[in-house]
């Protein structure tokens, strides 16, 4: 490829993030020789502030040296990322960093069970904001509650006598204003306990409520694809959403009107800087 001028141009590094956890070797970086003269806590302070400028981190986990050992931490980071992983590891491995000896940063060689890497889990919804936020900006994104209904339950008498049963549908809409894209997820949650009050009964209501929207909001982000250009642009692309229930229920409910009393009318879910 050339410019105008015919000069060659580098191609464009193009990375793409899923909102999955990830379980690749190649994404996961492996830190010894961590000298004692700092606490645990510190060490992962640090190792998040150094290695959070690469990208964006799914783990920073800090282990202390076996007995056998001589005194001192090693660490686990995974990346989101396999190509900024490498990066990360090339450019700091005997580095000194954070201390005052080099440490050793190699990418794991362990190889990834063939179960494990064709298996796909979900972020979890603290991870699913963390990873939008670090990629896109805190106000590059936004959600709301189309619909948030308690089902009716068909199987009452297959509860225990004092039982109660408590199941949620909603369906929440995520939007990228700045990119164009809006996609919408779906989820159903359910949860069977003991009568023992209104208090519990008003406890249990609340809590279902605040799962099946976060619940929601990660089958949303679980169809959208964050492409990283060279250029440090970041681009927002959509999965094809070919789940049945979430089209029924886009067809049936297009606006909210089966509101709890304790669900906030203007639900945001996107954290505030």
């Amino acid at each position: 490829m050339e410019d105008k001028q015919g000069n060659a141009l580098m191609p464009l590094e193009v990375d793409i993030l899923e909102f999955v956890v990830p379980v690749e070797n190649n994404k996961t970086l492996l830190i010894w020789d961590i000298e004692p003269s700092l606490t645990a806590a510190q060490i992962h302070v640090a190792l998040c502030q150094v290695f959070s400028t690469f990208g964006p981190l799914y783990l920073v986990k800090v282990c202390p040296n076996a007995p056998v050992a001589s005194p001192g931490f090693y660490a686990i980071i995974k990346f989101y990322s396999a190509a900024q992983a490498s990066k990360a590891q090339r450019q700091t491995d005997g580095q000194m960093l954070f201390q005052t000896s080099p440490l050793k940063v190699r990418l794991s060689s362990r190889q990834t069970p063939s179960t494990l890497s064709r298996s796909t889990r979900l972020l979890s919804h603290t991870h699913c904001l963390d990873l939008a936020n670090h990629c896109l900006g805190f106000n590059s994104w936004s959600s709301h509650v189309i619909t948030l209904k308690e089902l009716s339950d068909d199987d009452d008498e297959e509860l225990l006598d004092g039982q109660r049963r408590f199941r949620f549908c909603c369906l929440i809409q995520l939007t990228f204003p700045h990119h164009g894209q809006t996609t919408r997820g779906v989820a159903v949650v359910e949860d069977t306990f003991m009568d023992t009050g209104p208090e519990l009964v008003l406890q249990k209501r609340g809590k279902l409520q605040k799962s099946v929207r976060e619940e929601a909001l990660v089958q949303a982000f679980s169809t959208v694809l964050l492409v990283l250009l060279g250029n440090r642009k970041v681009m927002v692309e959509v999965k094809q959403n070919s789940n049945q229930f979430l089209h029924e229920l886009t067809e049936g409910a297009m606006q909210v009107n089966e509101w709890q009393p304790d669900v906030d009318d203007d639900l945001e879910e996107q954290r505030q800087p």
